[in-house]
């Protein structure tokens, strides 16, 4: 038997209501030690004054919720707790829990790991859920909505049974050789296995959208010293995020900002100006930079209309490339103005100190986002973790091998290992050992 857990479901931090939970064989007695007799009914609401079993002191006036097994978020016996929301009701409600014999502190994800083991959801369900209480914008909200909905694990279980239907269809023809199969059944077999083969091709070959989502879209602000890169980010941060200055080489490191760009997660990078460095603090900043350019899936080349010093200019143009856009800021600044050739996803002239030319650009910056992140709406649900990408991966390889058997039982073979691969992904095999991977994310209390 389980032991009874307990923690903090609700956020840290004062508010108005906080929500503990109990969860275990135990939870109706813990209830019944603090909030005495007789239990609320079940799935109602009770008022209750909370009191220290060892002292009798009153701790908080609240409301107690019961749910029996299997009808609960773990499918065991859980109470709730709604106390108030000061630091201090916590402390002292969890501390008189703790007291309590077999009862104990839950570990991170531990509600969420006990409803898997019960049934409850599967695992991708659970990894929705994990995202959903870190969604930051609303397309994050929407994606990890479906997912915890079950909208990733109805498209692996489907591929999974298609898989166990052809395995059925090469085991009937190896062990019933000398019956009066269908004639056209290995011809059914290999149809259907390459449909399912180009779905998951289709699956696979997103962008990798679902987990740009998840991490955000990685966006580098690189170009010349003092040409407006840091303004730029303060610009999109609307915030003082990273030190302006007029003195060239201000930035020496990579100053990264999450933001809300047009309602996606991305992770801006304000970067050192590319140029012969002067020493070799300077130089780090350069290679870093020229790193996160490298990596990023969207970059900003920012230069100066007014901009003298050729070489540095020639070394942000050298990697400009179809990812990316062109500013040429300071245009208040110089009669007139410099410009490179059209290239990249576009030239946009402006001043940052004036506004002048910002809003068509900041419209540009949002179309080229949505542009990478497959719009704000998708039909098909996405790959959002390596995990499921690997696992989807090695089941399309054991498939083609079905495809290219010699013979029908290593073939069947083959489909044995392709459902396996999909069923790691939702929990339907090898559940254990993938537990401690996904639930260390997890925050205590979920």
């Amino acid at each position: 038997m389980s032991a009874t857990i307990y923690a903090l479901a609700s956020g840290a931090g004062r508010a108005g209501v906080a929500v503990i939970r109990v969860s275990g064989p135990d939870a109706d007695t813990a209830l019944a030690a603090l909030g005495g007799k007789p239990l609320p009914a079940v799935r109602t609401a009770a008022r209750v004054a909370l009191c220290d079993p060892a002292t009798g002191e009153m701790l908080d006036d609240g409301l107690a919720l019961r749910f029996r097994a299997p009808r609960s978020y773990t499918g065991e016996d859980v109470v709730e707790l709604h106390v108030h929301g000061g630091l201090g009701v916590v402390a002292a409600v969890l501390e008189a829990l703790g007291r309590l014999p077999g009862l104990r502190m839950a570990e991170p994800g531990e509600f969420t790991r006990r409803a898997v083991l019960a049934g409850k959801m599967d695992l991708t369900a659970a990894e929705g859920l994990l995202d959903l209480i870190e969604a930051d914008t609303e397309a994050q909200r929407r994606q990890a909505l479906r997912q915890a909905g079950g909208e990733l694990r109805a498209l692996y279980d489907d591929w999974r049974a298609r898989l166990v239907a052809g395995l059925a269809h090469l085991e009937a023809a190896i062990d019933f050789p000398d019956e009066d199969l269908p004639k056209n059944l290995v011809m059914k077999f290999r149809t259907d296995m390459e449909k399912l083969m180009a779905e998951m091709a289709a699956h696979l070959d997103d962008g990798r959208r679902g987990e740009r989502l998840r991490q955000g879209l990685m966006v580098a602000i690189v170009g010349p010293p003092n040409a407006g890169k840091s303004s730029l980010l303060n610009l999109l941060a609307r915030r003082d995020a990273a030190i302006v200055s007029s003195r060239a080489g201000t930035t020496r490191d990579v100053v990264e900002v999450w933001l809300d760009l047009a309602g996606f997660p991305a992770v801006v990078a304000d970067t050192a100006g590319l140029r012969e460095a002067a020493d070799e603090i300077e130089a780090e900043g350069v290679r870093r930079a020229r790193q996160w350019a490298g990596t990023a899936d969207l970059k900003i080349a920012v230069f100066a209309a007014d901009e003298t010093g050729r070489d540095a200019r020639d070394a942000a143009l050298s990697i400009v490339d179809a990812e990316t856009l062109v500013v040429v800021n300071k245009v208040d600044l110089a009669a007139v103005a410099w410009a490179p050739e059209r290239r990249g996803l576009g030239v946009f002239p402006l001043s940052i100190k004036t506004g002048k030319g910002v809003e068509e650009f900041l419209s540009a910056l949002a179309l080229a986002v949505r542009a990478r992140m497959g719009g704000v709406k998708s039909t098909a649900p996405l790959l959002t973790r390596a995990r499921h990408r690997e696992a989807v991966t090695q089941c399309q390889a054991a498939l083609g091998q079905a495809l290219g058997a010699a013979l029908p039982e290593l073939a069947a073979e083959d489909l044995r290992i392709a459902a396996r691969a999909l069923g790691r992904i939702t929990g339907a095999v090898d559940v254990e050992e993938l537990l401690d991977v996904i639930f260390r994310d997890f925050c205590i209390g979920k």
